[in-house]
């Protein structure tokens, strides 16, 4: 049995191509990648975190995106789809389609069995090089758990981790606190 040659694409390319396509694809160094469909509980858990960070940055030089809003790492050469996106300040786009946010300032990755261990080592390595980064969520699915790296002032990552539905995530780079209870509202375990 023969193997199908991998096709290359440039970053233009894979633009041209994603624009029109009905649904979504990762870039990572030339590969488009299709991505698969979300739980009801990712889905639950992703909308209560857009709707706890949009109220608590109500009125305040900050945007949250959904998972429609694409992020590029050019370090890595990869585009790629984070669950949430926050970015405060002006946002920076890659063209005029402002469609790919250069300068996100917190990424959120809700975590499905398909892709965690992806998400927790190799994706989360990409998103610490974004230089505008300061603050890296992973919302675990099966369990009331996040796990926050933060960006310290000498460039290292420091990882905090906070459990249980009566815990509070402070997000320093935002200046605010995400009570679990309602991350994970509506959530059962």
């Amino acid at each position: 049995m023969s193997r199908q040659p991998k096709t290359f694409v440039t970053p233009e390319e894979y633009l041209a191509f994603e624009r029109g396509c009905e649904y979504r694809n990762e870039y990572v160094n030339g590969e488009i990648r299709a991505m698969s469909g979300a739980s009801r509980e990712h889905n639950l858990i992703t909308t209560n975190l857009i709707r706890e960070l949009s109220l608590k940055l109500r009125g305040r030089p900050c945007e949250v995106y959904p998972s429609n809003m694409r992020v590029r790492i050019p370090s890595a050469n990869i585009y790629t789809y984070p669950d949430v996106v926050v970015v405060c300040g002006e946002p920076k786009f890659e063209d005029g389609h402002l469609d790919t946010l250069l300068n996100p300032t917190v990424v959120v990755e809700v975590l499905s069995k398909s892709t965690a261990r992806y998400d927790r080592t190799t994706k989360a390595d990409y998103y610490r090089a974004i230089e505008s980064l300061a603050e890296h969520l992973i919302v675990e699915q099966d369990e009331y758990a996040v796990g926050c790296d933060t960006r310290q002032a000498d460039g290292r990552w420091l990882r905090a981790e906070v459990r249980g539905l009566e815990s509070v995530l402070e997000l320093q780079s935002l200046g605010c606190a995400l009570p679990l209870a309602d991350v994970y509202e509506r959530i059962e375990l």
